[in-house]
């Protein structure tokens, strides 16, 4: 903004800046065959490109502006050909550009598909008496002003998806209590038994392990007073939380796990109530990571498509659960469980940070190539 407020604008119209000319052939789908150049249709979907073709008709010039008749304007750093039925038209600058200076150019007609819709298509005719203000030097359209301008956003914005990547892998390794997601040798060593099926599994009864587990109790929405308190209920959506309330119920401590009435299984990281259709498995007083283990193995068994609303997931059926854990000499492997979880975890924040990465290079490379697609 200080920028565009530093430099000296002066005004022009559209037709002492462009040439506009229309194509010669009605290019339609069926003539789209991935083969020669790039067609221009309007709208913004792909950024107006239909496809390719190879069918005969005018070949615009690469380093020109099209406009479509809604006003759509998108500058083009390759050859192409349009479409006549769509009304589309190329602008050609009556002088020398390169590609910051036509994405400046193109910026600038952003006002434009305000005006125009179906009841009124955009048309050279239309517009070319339209005035646009460009950056002006000794009474000069300042093209270095536009190269430096456009240059520096691309850099900008470079900067910021690096920034952003760095402020997210931050904040997950924070919250999963981590300083980098590198594994170690013993990590390695784990995860490779797991993939190699290298692990023993034993079978473990619910009630045996935590002790009977406990049910909420039916609130009625009309009866709900809003308050800070999650309450859960049955669902997907939310992870089940249905309202916060602040009513007198029962709460449930935070590092436990909740079976509802479909026998979908959750870790909850926080104290919660709880309804009638909510079975509360008591994992409190274990590490948080093999609660996650655990949970994922509570859902595993109870989560099978046999509760229904006619057939619902009680208390009783969360004591007779048995779930399948890792055992190593006849023992429940606790250090295998707590491991696996922390090494999902690194694995989730690293493919994060290599999406955002590619992401990154993606954006890098769209704005250091040649040829624009």
């Amino acid at each position: 903004n200080k920028q565009l407020e530093s430099v000296e604008w002066g005004e022009f119209k559209l037709e002492k800046l462009f040439n506009g000319t229309n194509g010669d052939f009605d290019i339609k789908q069926k003539h789209i065959n991935d083969k020669g150049n790039y067609v221009i249709t309007s709208g913004i979907k792909n950024n107006g490109i239909l496809g390719k073709t190879n069918v005969k008709a005018k070949v615009f010039n690469s380093k020109t502006i099209t406009v479509d008749m809604f006003g759509f304007a998108f500058y083009r750093n390759f050859k192409y050909k349009l479409v006549t039925h769509a009304r589309v038209f190329s602008l050609e600058p009556k002088f020398k550009i390169s590609k910051n200076q036509g994405l400046f150019l193109s910026s600038l007609f952003h006002f434009i598909n305000k005006k125009f819709g179906y009841e009124n298509m955009c048309t050279w005719e239309k517009i070319k008496e339209i005035k646009i203000q460009l950056p002006i030097k000794h009474n000069e359209i300042d093209f270095e002003f536009m190269e430096n301008f456009i240059d520096d956003l691309e850099k900008n914005y470079i900067l910021n998806l690096e920034n952003e990547k760095q402020k997210k892998k931050n904040a997950y390794l924070s919250v999963a209590n981590l300083t980098n997601y590198d594994l170690t040798s013993r990590e390695n060593e784990i995860l490779n038994s797991f993939i190699n099926e290298d692990i023993e599994w034993g079978e473990f009864n619910l009630e045996d392990l935590f002790g009977k587990s406990t049910r909420g109790k039916r609130l009625k929405s009309i009866d709900r007073i809003a308050g800070n308190l999650p309450f859960v209920t049955a669902g997907e959506i939310n992870d089940g939380i249905s309202s916060y309330i602040g009513n007198n119920v029962t709460v449930f401590s935070k590092n436990t796990i909740t079976i509802d009435m479909f026998g979908s299984a959750k870790y909850r990281d926080y104290d919660y109530g709880a309804d009638d259709h909510i079975a509360v498995v008591h994992t409190e007083n274990i590490t948080k990571l093999l609660v996650i283990f655990i949970t994922i193995a509570i859902n595993k068994s109870s989560n099978t498509g046999n509760f229904t609303h006619s057939r619902n997931f009680y208390t009783k059926d969360a004591d007779n659960l048995y779930i399948s854990l890792p055992v190593k000499n006849n023992e429940i492997d606790f250090e295998f469980m707590e491991t696996f979880i922390l090494i999902m975890q690194k694995l989730v924040i690293k493919d994060f940070v290599c999406s955002e990465e590619r992401k990154i290079k993606i954006a890098k490379h769209l704005i250091n190539k040649n040829e624009q697609s």
